[in-house]
């Protein structure tokens, strides 16, 4: 067994074990469980059964978390995408009028498109050609997107009329939980103690169940039944004419989230060789597969989750650690009331917080932001790309909307300043795709 580990991950060649990928991999499954159950309570709004969808997304999540490790080798966890759950069930469904099966059809079409450009290897390149402040840009701008969840999760941030968000009530139980954790995390930090973020997290469970924050569901239930769902896809319809602009973006916000994933989270773990991510179209084609097979099970877009960063932050270096958050998410078909005790919510003055969660994510955004050291701030062709990057993305909570700012002003600016002819030609035709997404919303 130590044999075949080795060779398949490389464990020395990375300089991590076992044991410090399989702190890695139960960290990333524990700041990401939250989808096990929001994902339910979203697609459940538009008649899904929830349980179906549950089991559609812990089995999703774990086909393609270990196909992303095993071909990649890299740390980088697959689960259904915050945000396009939302277009799928919001917009397709409900503004739109669709049905979940057809909006499915639609997803699944989608999965295959990018698969096949993963296929003809065109989708690893789009991380290659992403210019280097942009690349850095996004990595802090996903950074303070992780952050601010966090923060939200914690209720230290909530929502306030007129200034959009202001300060919680910092004496509130959930709010003294989440930091109590971030502290303890902190504290085993400075003090170099590995598992830090796992025992912030673990230490803010305990105080959670001490003062009625968390609640503790039992250890052991049976999965619920996948038949609502599976297969459940209209594929006739979706391939309408109607519906081309829908699978279009589908297409564009799995290809993009993805690519701005991987660059906010390879980048700082130092994956990256040079200018370029190995293994990248791998990587791309792990998350269009996950997609292809989410949507046959029934749940929407699985994508490359930036909360892998908390699994890397605590020492992941290698796709062995996607092997146990894989095996964390097939447990949790058995095992769901542990994970609604780690990743559950609780409502406070009619906000939704995950405080359990919390410590880890604003840890793992202030992080991500050490990357803005590298920017180009001299060149204003390099600096206001990165910059508006850097904003955009947390405050439109979209990865997308901050590549759609970066990649337009990049090459706008490039072009007016007579350097045009330096820019890769992918990088032009990206910023008209993210520009031409605005025009079919």
């Amino acid at each position: 067994m130590k044999s075949w580990l080795e060779k398949t991950f490389h464990l020395k060649e990375n300089q991590t074990d076992v044991r410090t990928e399989f702190l890695g991999g139960l960290t990333t499954f524990m700041t990401m469980s939250y989808i096990i159950f929001v994902q339910p309570a979203i697609m459940g709004g538009i008649g899904m059964d929830a349980g179906a969808v549950m089991v559609a997304t812990c089995l999703a999540s774990a086909v393609a978390t270990l196909l992303t490790g095993l071909l990649t080798n890299y740390p980088i966890a697959q689960a259904p995408a915050m945000g396009h759950n939302v277009f799928f069930a919001v917009t397709v469904c409900g503004l739109m009028g669709y049905t979940w099966q057809v909006a499915l059809g639609a997803n699944f079409i989608s999965g295959c498109l990018f698969t096949l450009l993963a296929l003809l290897g065109v989708a690893g390149q789009l991380v290659d050609i992403v210019p280097e402040s942009l690349k850095q840009g996004i990595a802090a701008g996903i950074g303070l997107l992780i952050a601010l969840i966090g923060l939200e999760y914690a209720g230290i941030v909530v929502a306030t009329p007129g200034v959009l968000i202001g300060l919680g009530h910092l004496g509130s139980r959930p709010v003294l939980v989440a930091l109590f954790g971030l502290v303890v995390a902190a504290v085993l930090m400075a003090r170099r103690i590995p598992g830090a973020l796992l025992w912030g997290i673990l230490s803010s469970a305990l105080l959670g169940l001490a003062l009625g924050v968390v609640k503790f569901h039992g250890l052991f239930s049976a999965p619920p039944s996948l038949s609502p769902t599976f297969l459940k896809l209209d594929i006739s319809v979706a391939l309408k004419g109607g519906l081309i602009p829908i699978i279009f973006v589908f297409f564009f916000l799995d290809v993009f989230d993805t690519v701005g994933t991987l660059v906010g989270v390879c980048g700082p773990a130092g994956f990256f060789k040079g200018k370029k991510l190995p293994r990248a179209n791998e990587a791309m084609l792990a998350d269009a597969v996950g997609t292809v097979t989410a949507t046959l099970l029934g749940t929407s877009t699985v994508s490359s989750y930036v909360e892998s960063s908390t699994g890397i932050a605590q020492g992941a270096r290698t796709g062995l650690a996607n092997v146990f958050t894989s095996i964390f998410f097939l447990a949790t078909l058995f095992l769901s009331p542990l994970a609604e005790m780690i990743g559950g919510s609780y409502v406070a003055d009619g906000q939704v917080l995950h405080p359990v969660i919390a410590p880890a994510l604003i840890i793992v955004g202030f992080m991500m932001t050490k990357t803005l050291s590298r920017i180009d701030w001299e060149d204003i062709t390099e600096a206001i790309p990165a910059f508006l990057t850097l904003v955009v993305t947390p405050l439109t909570v979209s990865i997308t909307d901050g590549l759609a700012f970066g990649f337009i002003s990049y090459s706008l600016l490039k072009i007016f300043k007579g350097e045009g002819k330096k820019v890769h030609w992918l990088v032009y035709l990206i910023s008209l795709l993210l520009l031409a997404r605005y025009f079919l919303d």
